[in-house]
């Protein structure tokens, strides 16, 4: 977890025990509302389901209640062609509002067209949702939004149970059995997507559905991926972050006139290659490098991120990204932003290695809260005095054995029909658009996987959706997905020699 999403989580840890506001004890309960909005100019009308649906132990005795929001298209005579996305966002331990009211569901918050807040706080119709071509549910873990454990559980076995990258997938996959058989969607075509820390978890679940409950996908959507749990290196891991330092220098017109005055997608695909071809072995070579290669190095660095030569020979070719946010705009006064370097932070200091915090992540708080908790209440109708966890606490989180960027791998290979979609923020420095195409390449060794996989770029940082162009471009990338991955009547699954 990134040092900001741990500040704020923190800070629920110590605010909430892991059992407190125990106020709706009911663990299996819904509301109905109905609604409209016009996507691309056509009237849709829509059901929102919204409440909770219990998690069972082995016994069949609730052990928790997770609460989700389910919009379906009405109108629809034919479910079983009617694709059903199912959503996570990530943390670990957040809430699944992000992409609720400002990226798919026929809903957003009131932003500018460049992500800001803007008062009066509120919702508006979201013309870009994918609500036109497919049902949503958006599905929130233990302990984030409403959703909570019994409080018979103790701490510990509150954590055994839910807290991990392999125990949050497992009962995840329970629970979305449960739903699908409960709104009789095993017949539809279906979809994963997950934002950040919801990229692992989708990833998991994709295998754990098909191997344990038999659950076959077409689609799996990555909004800004983590690792994966994909090895690096040291050398890798140091050199890859550089197109990212190259986007954001570009961004804030840090670059040399000759890179400045490319296109930003013009610009990239020169510090990718010097990346890849040059700077890796640099990085594997450490400290046996010469001088004349280290210079030279270090001019090539300065170049790309907009840094001086200084810095980076102070700190021997390797830039943390927490000084890269607190560096390139030191002379201006400013830091920038970790998930969205467009924003700007203002720093008690100027001197220090790192930001004192994240002017995004404050931004985005400053107008998902007041939004989320008025439309759950004044237009989901969902009444609850529980308190709206947008991060809740999940200490500790097991990260041991995450492999789940190979179980992708082997539930593409098992499944031909499933396929694979990346959108990745240029601006994104915590889960930055070149290690997500690292990802990619690493999946799939073999290249065998290719066809089924891609890869989308957007000129804003981890919720790209929250630009309104990004907004409407990502949308119709989802939407595009959708249609090409849903099979023709009859068409089978299996690989053709």
């Amino acid at each position: 977890m990134n040092r900001f999403f741990a500040i704020a989580m923190v800070c629920f840890v110590f605010a909430l025990p892991l059992h407190a506001q125990q106020l709706n004890t009911d663990m299996d309960s819904t509301v109905t509302t109905t609604g409209q909005v016009t996507i691309k100019g056509v009237p849709v009308k829509y059901r929102a389901t919204t409440g909770k649906q219990p998690v069972w132990d082995e016994k069949g005795k609730i052990i928790a209640g997770l609460f989700f929001t389910y919009y379906e298209r009405t109108g629809i005579s034919d479910r079983s062609k009617r694709p059903l996305v199912i959503s996570f966002n990530g943390g670990p331990g957040s809430a699944s509002v992000w992409m609720h009211i400002a990226y798919t569901g026929p809903k957003i918050l009131s932003i500018d067209d460049e992500g800001y807040p803007v008062q009066p706080y509120g919702i508006k119709d979201n013309p870009y949702s994918i609500l036109d071509v497919a049902d949503i549910v958006y599905v929130n873990p233990v302990n984030t939004a409403y959703s909570r454990a019994v409080d018979t559980m103790d701490d510990k076995e509150v954590a055994k149970r839910f807290f991990g990258v392999n125990p949050d997938i497992e009962y995840l996959a329970t629970w979305i059995n449960t739903f699908v058989t409960r709104q009789n969607r095993w017949e539809s075509p279906k979809y994963l997507i997950g934002e950040s820390y919801g990229t692992p978890r989708v990833s998991g679940l994709s295998l754990e559905l098909q191997n344990s409950h038999w659950m076959y996908l077409n689609g799996v959507i990555l909004v800004s991926p983590t690792g994966l749990g994909i090895e690096r290196g040291t050398a890798v891991g140091d050199a890859n972050f550089l197109p990212y330092y190259a986007a954001a220098a570009w961004y804030h017109k840090k670059l040399p006139v000759d890179l400045q005055n490319k296109d930003l997608t013009d610009m990239l695909p020169e510090v990718e290659q010097y990346t890849v071809n040059e700077l890796i072995p640099i990085m594997a070579k450490g400290g046996s490098i010469s001088d004349a290669e280290r210079k030279e190095a270090a001019k090539r660095i300065a170049r790309y991120s907009g840094l001086s030569e200084k810095v980076v020979m102070e700190h021997n070719l390797r830039i943390p990204k927490n000084f890269f946010w607190k560096e390139l705009l030191r002379d201006e006064g400013y830091t920038i932003g970790r998930l969205d370097s467009r924003y700007l932070g203002l720093d008690k200091n100027n001197s220090g290695e790192r930001p004192d915090y994240a002017p995004e992540l404050t931004t985005w708080l400053h107008s998902f809260t007041p939004a989320i908790n008025y439309y759950i209440k004044n237009v989901l109708k969902y009444d609850t005095d529980l308190h709206y966890n947008m991060f809740g606490p999940v200490r500790p989180w097991d990260r041991s054995g995450n492999t789940t960027g190979d179980d992708l791998r082997q539930a593409m290979s098992q499944n031909p029909y499933l396929h694979v979609m990346v959108q990745s923020g240029y601006y994104d420095g915590g889960t930055d658009y070149f290690n997500a195409k690292y990802n990619l390449w690493q999946m799939d060794l073999s290249g065998r996987l290719k066809d089924r996989m891609s890869w989308r770029g957007y000129r804003s940082g981890h919720m790209m959706y929250l630009r309104k162009e990004d907004l409407q471009n990502a949308n119709e990338h989802i939407r595009e997905f959708i249609k090409q991955t849903t099979p023709k009547e009859g068409q089978p699954a299996q690989y053709k020699r």
